[in-house]
């Protein structure tokens, strides 16, 4: 999951950047339109509901990529078509949507793979079927750590896992904050449970202790038994596994309640809307995320073709989107070919140019060298910390 950037592009300015792009398309270095038909690539992330902005910014880089693409000559000669899925962020539901997908191959459609999902509950919910299935799936944000221990051969993730983000957490936390006695808070997901977990286990490599291991409804927005119960275990700071739907409104009512430890929310808190909806208070709150803000890795060109394409600012979770449709491009261009099969071979145990530098692939769709940043909110921005 960039915080906001307070100037908005005017009418005339879209407009000429509009017509830049496409000048720059017909221009482009050895860029030719793709004349060999379509190729698609469905993107299933939330698209409404609480989490729909987490999905939208993933969208949003994926069709940044796409287009970027499409002006160079596209995939083997192949437009790449981006079709949005809203799973909801219900597992339930991006079951149901898988529908869709089957339809398309049977059609005879040329589907190159699935980028998403968003959480890692409807990953794996859709992956059991995902795996028999003749596509990529290039995960965004999914941290599980079974994911890559189910021995699938066709899916790939662009951040870290749950475990490594927790190792380093649970350092920060115990080694730059100096925090010996944790409060943990997580939601009641399979990440928020899961990473909760595999942070508790690496406090104690650091002479640290969780104090308290509470949980929250997904969603929950107040936090009254659950502050009482945090100060009853007279922690010297808290952490938080969880989303930016929950993460603003605890925020808000421990400063309230005259809580006033240092905070560290995980990944899925990594968005404006953390910032945004705590009304003030989320300053000085830390949070750790899976890839860079989009101001820390891309230049004013990169942000202009994002509102181009978007129509808005993108977001920490952009760069997800944007990286997930390099990897899957870079796969077919490696392999040469379109094949599911093959694409994947290419990429276990190779490197990948991305907008995240190089990254390089184990067998099980994991990253070799996966990455966690650490950010603190000083002036409604998100600064990245040096530690």
């Amino acid at each position: 999951m960039v915080s906001r950037m307070r100037n908005h592009l005017n009418i005339t300015i879209i407009a000429a950047l509009i017509l830049g792009l496409l000048l720059a398309g017909c221009n482009a270095p050895g860029g030719q339109e793709p004349t060999q038909g379509e190729v698609i690539v469905f993107v299933a992330v939330p698209l409404s509901g609480f989490q729909a902005n987490g999905g939208q910014t993933v969208l949003g880089g994926v069709r940044l990529a796409a287009a970027e693409i499409n002006r160079s000559g596209g995939l083997m000669g192949y437009r790449v078509v981006v079709r949005p899925l809203d799973d909801e962020s219900d597992s339930d539901v991006a079951v149901s949507q898988i529908a869709e997908i089957e339809e398309a191959l049977q059609q005879g459609e040329k589907v190159l793979g699935v980028i998403g999902h968003l959480n890692s509950g409807q990953t794996l919910a859709a992956m059991e079927y995902y795996k028999d299935m003749p596509i990529i799936v290039v995960t965004p944000t999914a941290s599980e750590q079974s994911l890559s221990e189910r021995g699938y051969e066709n899916f790939f993730r662009v951040n870290a896992s749950d475990d490594v983000q927790a190792a380093v957490d649970a350092r920060f936390l115990a080694e730059h904050l100096g925090a010996q006695r944790i409060a943990v808070v997580h939601n009641d997901t399979e990440y928020g449970r899961g990473l909760a977990e595999a942070l508790i286990k690496e406090l104690a490599l650091h002479n640290a202790e969780a104090v308290t291991n509470i949980e929250v409804g997904e969603g929950q927005g107040a936090y009254a038994a659950e502050i009482e119960e945090i100060q009853a275990a007279n922690p010297d700071a808290i952490f938080y596994a969880g989303y930016e739907i929950e993460a603003p409104y605890l925020r808000y009512q421990l400063v309230e309640a005259g809580v006033d430890l240092p905070m560290l929310a995980s990944d899925g808190a990594f968005l404006a809307a953390t910032i945004d909806e705590a009304a003030g208070a989320a300053e000085g709150m830390y949070v750790s995320a899976f890839a860079p803000s989009p101001r820390n890795v891309a230049d004013e060109d990169w942000f202009e073709a994002y509102q181009v394409v978007e129509y808005r600012n993108p977001d920490t979770y952009s760069v997800n989107g944007y990286v997930a449709m390099q990897v899957l491009a870079e796969g077919v261009r490696k392999a040469d070919t379109l094949q599911a099969n093959q694409i994947a071979t290419s990429l276990q145990g190779s490197s990948v140019k991305t907008l995240l530098n190089e990254l390089k692939y184990q067998n099980n769709g994991d990253l070799t060298d996966p990455q966690i940043w650490i950010y603190q909110v000083q002036d409604d921005e998100f600064q990245q910390v040096d530690w």
